[in-house]
């Protein structure tokens, strides 16, 4: 038997015992096994010394992997509204399992997962060290703190956790932070948090610093500073902004501060607000001044 025969029957057996936990109502052990699974897809795909497989098996198994990912968010948060069933997942069996030979269309209509690091379970200790080896994939764009003035105040804000009813089911979560004018004008570059790794009931942990770029008595009248939480959807092959928040100069005070959520699109002239639940989950902060 080929090593790339073996292979497949490893993949298939794996994709088995996935189906079978899931079934079972294992869940837990049902997304390990699909992970480990789309990853050993994904490095697959992405390996471009690996002559086993054409373009077009590759591209096969992208979507595979795609949809393994998907059956782990839909099994992450039992109340997705995307929910991707495990019968839907039992009719791709053939394709793994005959990969080599299959030659019919993908019964869904998915895209390969782009290149971005898949997680097998138990590799999240490895993350920070990873996550400076990949720059540009979640691995944030904070700013430096400015050099202090004398009589000048500098904000230094924490991005502690934000609460959200399907918390578990966000694939790479972040945060971007921007200052705006009263017209939504750009008064900084735009930062963004690292991905969030920490996730538990209804939270998503960041625990980031974000330093303003700007001197607190030089920002206008009618400022705000907009957070907008984003996520990756890996049916639709791009990343979504899912809710907003914003807090406005009156606000900027030492100390800890929980502000609400809003529906997207974001409104960053802040006229058209509607609240993104009435449950009390809000994004909360802490605030530090210095002043020299």
């Amino acid at each position: 038997m080929s090593d790339v025969t073996k292979t497949v029957q490893k993949w298939h057996a794996n994709f088995k015992k996935g189906t079978d936990f899931d079934s079972w109502g294992q869940l837990v052990e049902a997304i390990d096994e699909y992970q480990i699974l789309a990853r050993q897809l994904q490095k697959e795909v992405q390996s471009s010394n690996s002559h086993d497989f054409t373009e077009e098996q590759k591209k096969t198994l992208g979507k595979f992997a795609t949809c393994l990912e998907m059956r782990s968010a839909s099994l992450h948060c039992t109340q997705s509204q995307e929910e991707f069933k495990l019968e839907d997942l039992k009719k791709l069996e053939p394709i793994i399992k005959n990969i080599l030979t299959y030659n019919k269309g993908f019964p869904f209509d998915v895209q390969p997962v782009p290149l971005r690091r898949i997680l097998a379970p138990g590799e999240e200790e490895n993350l920070e060290l990873e996550e400076e080896l990949d720059a540009g994939t979640g691995a944030g764009k904070l700013l430096p703190r400015l050099p202090s003035e004398p009589g000048m105040t500098l904000l230094t804000l924490t991005i502690e956790k934000i609460g959200l009813q399907d918390a578990g089911q966000c694939i790479d979560p972040y945060i971007t932070v921007s200052v705006k004018d009263v017209n939504g004008i750009d008064l900084n570059p735009v930062q963004e948090t690292p991905v969030a790794t920490r996730k538990e009931d209804t939270y998503i942990h960041f625990s980031v610093d974000v330093e303003i770029q700007k001197h607190v008595e030089k920002l206008p009248k009618g400022t705000a500073i907009f957070f907008e939480f984003k996520h990756y959807k890996p049916k639709k092959r791009f990343t979504s902004t899912k809710c907003f928040a914003f807090m406005e100069m009156d606000e900027i005070k030492p100390g800890p501060i929980v502000i609400e959520l809003y529906k997207k699109p974001t409104d960053f002239k802040r006229k058209k607000l509607n609240l993104l639940t009435k449950k009390p989950l809000y994004l909360h902060l802490n605030q530090t001044l210095h002043k020299d």
